[in-house]
């Protein structure tokens, strides 16, 4: 029986009691089932008699004897305690906790998701980095953290959006262009220029796919090299964004919103809910009505639309395409941007609390023999995500940035990343899945069709077998919990709790039956139980983009 399972029963019987007059309540609550951390409680407790309790105004231990005389019958429930002020402990029958593993295997990749988004379309906006240079180290985290937390929502029944924004408009891009120009030219590069090594690269290759470039006008040739170099690195972006197993549904132009007049579109929609002013000559938008520190310029005097305007226009772009919550992953020098966002949808007509939420990332650093590491050879003074796969590989720069909570720090230690250890975790989730594959390989080679046979969930009765069980059926609610807390991190640190019960499992029971010895009930179920703790391994690296290897 899995917690949903068990879920369910207990709201049937707190429907049942209500229809029999025994409580009165207008609305059922949601039942919240929990795994106790203490063995001895069992393997599930509910607070539900306690939720109860108030709105129908009698003891919460009286409201638990209730359900423990209506729920005492079930074959699948071995025994039920009520504990403290009316906590209901639930031991499962080992039969009944024994259908888990069967469950496993017969969802298979399915197992996990659920339908808790259903109807919902949600953007993910993540990285949006100038296409001016290397992705680096902060943009890694997000190309990382929003991608898995887009495959938890999509498991959880949302139609989401992966959106790069690409930052392809104003003084950067032009000041990009002038840098490679100069670099092209052999003259100084400006002081607030560009001055990686790529820069030098980029000029090379322009000027021998195009030498004609250098016939032109400096004005000419800074266009050209921004062009170029704009296509050129956007290009390099998008590369090592897929090898980085990072695949976004679009990439979404700053340019386009202007030449498109969706500049012009969001600025009607915001003057059409009464948030735009005029003062000394300008356009400007009262944010400040809905909480942002100041009020923000939307077009100058002279003009020329600001980069806030781009935001605003970019907002209200995404609603009209549908998205009703609309996600943004930034970086941690912009904490500015949440009241700001939030405002904006506010000014737009829109729920701030629903449409819009922000997620801050703090900082990352690499460590490499005890010093932290800031150069890259081809960036210069940042280090990039090339730079961190070409050290550690994309499985572990994935995992150890997902595993960590968005709102703290992150300290890739390259040394641990790269040891084949019980210390280093994504090596120790990835190892805990070759290992199946080596038992499953040996059953096959012992000829043991352990797929066809009968399987005998009651034969699972060792502690470390409900365990593992229990750690297994688990899972569901981790992966609807990381997308509704938008925290990815749960599933790679509960798949660290798999891996110990698993192989706290593999070193007590033994799988296989040595030479002369039967296959039985017990060989079988447990052969059972490994394939299915593998299947889970397997969903859930897949949920944060890691590999599941079958030999290590």
């Amino acid at each position: 029986m899995t917690p949903e399972e068990l879920s369910k029963i207990i709201k049937e019987s707190l429907e049942s009691l209500i229809a029999a007059g025994k409580l009165e309540i207008s609305q059922s609550p949601e039942i919240k089932i929990e795994r106790p951390k203490n063995k001895e409680h069992g393997d599930y407790s509910c607070n539900i008699a306690l939720v109860v309790a108030k709105p129908v105004g009698k003891n919460p231990r009286d409201i638990a004897q209730l359900f423990v005389d209506k729920l005492g019958a079930n074959p699948s429930i071995k025994r039920i305690e009520i504990a403290g002020p009316g906590f209901l402990n639930f031991t499962l029958d080992s039969k009944s906790m024994g259908e888990v593993a069967k469950t496993i295997l017969q969802q298979a990749d399915e197992y996990g998701h659920t339908n808790s988004f259903n109807g919902e379309t949600i953007n993910i906006e993540f990285i949006s980095a100038n296409p001016t240079g290397p992705l680096h180290l902060g943009h890694t985290r997000w190309a990382a953290v929003g991608d898995a937390l887009a495959r938890v929502l999509a498991a959880s029944g949302a139609k989401v959006v992966k959106e790069f924004y690409i930052n392809d408009r104003g003084a950067q891009i032009d000041k990009f262009g002038i840098s490679i120009c100069a670099a092209a030219n052999n003259e100084p590069i400006p002081e607030d220029g560009y001055h990686g090594a790529y820069v030098k690269e980029l000029a090379s290759e322009i000027t021998k796919d195009k030498p004609q470039i250098l016939k032109l006008s400096k004005q000419e040739q800074e266009i050209e090299f921004r062009e170029e170099g704009y296509k050129r690195q956007l290009k390099q972006q998008q590369l090592v964004l897929k090898d980085f197993r990072t695949i976004f549904d679009v990439w979404y132009s700053e340019r386009s919103l202007h030449s498109s007049g969706a500049v012009e579109k969001g600025l009607s929609k915001l003057k059409k809910y009464g948030h735009v002013f005029e003062k000394d000559g300008a356009t400007w938008l009262k944010t400040t009505d809905f909480g942002d520190d100041k009020d923000r310029v939307l077009v100058k005097a002279d003009g020329e639309y600001t980069y806030f305007a781009s935001d605003t226009a970019y907002y209200v772009d995404k609603r009209s395409r549908g998205f009703e919550v609309n996600i943004y992953l930034l970086g941690a020098d912009h904490h500015g941007y949440v009241n700001r966002l939030r405002a904006v949808a506010a000014c737009a007509g829109d729920n701030p609390d629903k449409n819009v939420e922000v997620l801050i990332g703090q900082l990352v650093k690499m460590l490499k023999n005890g010093q932290e590491v800031r150069l890259s050879k081809r960036a210069g003074n940042i280090i990039t995500l090339e730079d961190l796969v070409d050290e550690v590989g994309v499985d572990a720069a994935r995992y150890t940035l997902i595993r960590y909570p968005v709102n703290t720090s992150v300290t890739l230690d390259i040394d641990l990343l790269t040891s084949h250890t019980n210390d280093n975790p994504v090596f120790y989730v990835q190892y805990a899945h070759a290992r199946i594959s080596a038992v499953l390989r040996a059953a096959s080679e012992k000829k043991i069709d352990w797929q066809k046979s009968s399987f005998n969930p009651a034969a699972l009765v060792v502690q470390q077998e409900t365990e593992l069980l229990g750690a297994l059926s688990e899972f569901p609610r981790v992966v609807a919990s990381s997308a509704q807390l938008r925290e990815p991190h749960r599933v790679a640190r509960y798949l660290e709790e798999l891996a110990t019960a698993y192989h706290s499992f593999y070193s007590s029971c033994r799988v296989l039956p040595l030479i002369g010895e039967d296959v039985t009930d017990e060989t079988i179920a447990r052969l059972m139980l490994c394939a299915a703790t593998q299947q889970v391994l397997k969903n859930g690296l897949s949920l944060i983009g890691v590999s599941a290897p079958e030999k290590m």
